[in-house]
């Protein structure tokens, strides 16, 4: 089976994180029919394995890791393709189709010549759109503990990069999420009687504006929910507030949760209120091995590619737990403007830019293990 062929195939049946089992079973099939050694991983992830030709008891536990996510996203599609989703209301609105392609077509070629010594892992991994991100599920299963892993690699579609383009960065890239709840509770009552009241929208308001003044050139705080059940003349007793908090470095962002606690204490007492405060942890923060970078750049340039150097992206990926165990890189894979934007109902990347992801991903295993 072709890549394209693959990728048109997971665009028609997409399926919603850690519900990928048709994807599954397809990814499997496809693999045992290229002659591609695989297991079932994290329930519905898959986890290729090939050897080279020229491993033996000095390299085998040599290992390059390639990733690719697979869940869909719910979004009902509104293109014109002829393989468009079939699954109402789900669509892969954020390419992971096309990764997953990507990391086919590579593993084929791999397979095909597998002139290298060593082991090359593919992951095609479930649930990367939501918590508690499929990577950290791959990865409590401890695939890869007897092996010396040299490089994990994965890559991502970016719409604002033509074909043929290849985006990077050195060093931090991009941010940790964490998703922040508040309730502030204090006592209601009459609008007008204030004297008798600890309201807690006051203090909400208050500490809504410390929390804000966290922000920072690489820390960004937001909320985007705030509930108040009350009325023109109605104190409500609590305040719900929901928000996100991003950073790029994994002590700052330690240091800011101790930062969040001692502003609601603070406030707390100012206002006369209870507050409490639940942080659901995401993603790590997305650091590339500086080393890969460069590989991966030179690699680029000698297939004819143009590279684009990225700044930071505050938009976060569960790739993140990966590079706080491995030296990794994560790239963008140009798929042209006229794709539109990603987790969109529009998003129709170009399939011109496979060949590229694959020949990098492929290159990039080689090198690594003809070293």
């Amino acid at each position: 089976m072709n890549v394209i062929d693959f990728r048109r195939h997971l665009h028609r049946h997409p399926e919603l994180s850690f519900e990928e089992h048709q994807t599954a079973a397809f990814i499997r099939k496809a693999l045992t029919e290229a002659g591609i050694e695989h297991r079932p991983i994290a329930t519905t992830g898959t986890l290729a394995i090939i050897r080279g030709r020229h491993t033996d008891a000095a390299t085998e536990r040599r290992a390059v890791i390639l990733r690719a996510d697979i869940d869909a996203l719910p979004v009902e599609e509104q293109t014109t393709l002829p393989f468009a989703s079939e699954n109402r209301g789900v669509m892969h609105a954020c390419g992971h189709d096309m990764h997953a392609a990507t990391l086919y077509g590579a593993l084929c070629a791999l397979n095909q010549n597998p002139d290298f010594a060593g082991t090359i892992f593919g992951i095609f991994q479930p649930g990367e759109e939501c918590n508690p991100g499929g990577a950290s599920l791959v990865l409590k299963e401890e695939p890869f503990a007897d092996y010396e892993i040299l490089a994990c690699i994965g890559e991502h579609v970016e719409w604002q990069l033509e074909v043929g383009e290849i985006g990077l960065k050195a060093g931090k890239y991009m941010a940790s999420s964490d998703e922040l709840r508040f309730t502030v509770a204090g006592v209601g009552g009459h609008g007008a009687m204030r004297h008798l009241l600890k309201d807690p929208i006051a203090a909400s308001a208050t500490l809504i504006t410390r929390l804000l003044a966290l922000n920072g050139e690489e820390q960004v705080l937001s909320i985007g929910h705030v509930e108040a059940l009350g009325a023109t003349n109605v104190i409500p007793d609590k305040v719900r507030l929901e928000g996100t908090l991003r950073t790029f470095d994994e002590k700052n962002r330690r240091a800011l949760h101790r930062q969040i606690g001692d502003l609601m204490a603070a406030n707390d007492a100012e206002h006369g209120v209870q507050t409490s405060f639940d942080l659901s942890e995401g993603y790590p923060c997305v650091v590339n091995n500086e080393e890969l970078v460069t590989l991966a750049e030179e690699i680029a340039h000698q297939a004819g590619l143009r590279v684009e150097h990225l700044g930071l992206r505050f938009t976060a990926e569960d790739f993140g737990f990966y590079t706080l165990r491995f030296p990794s890189l994560f790239f963008r894979l140009g798929v042209g403007k006229a794709a539109g934007r990603s987790h969109t109902a529009h998003f129709a990347p170009d399939e011109a830019a496979l060949q590229h992801g694959v020949q990098l991903m492929q290159e990039l295993a080689y090198s690594l293990l003809k070293r």
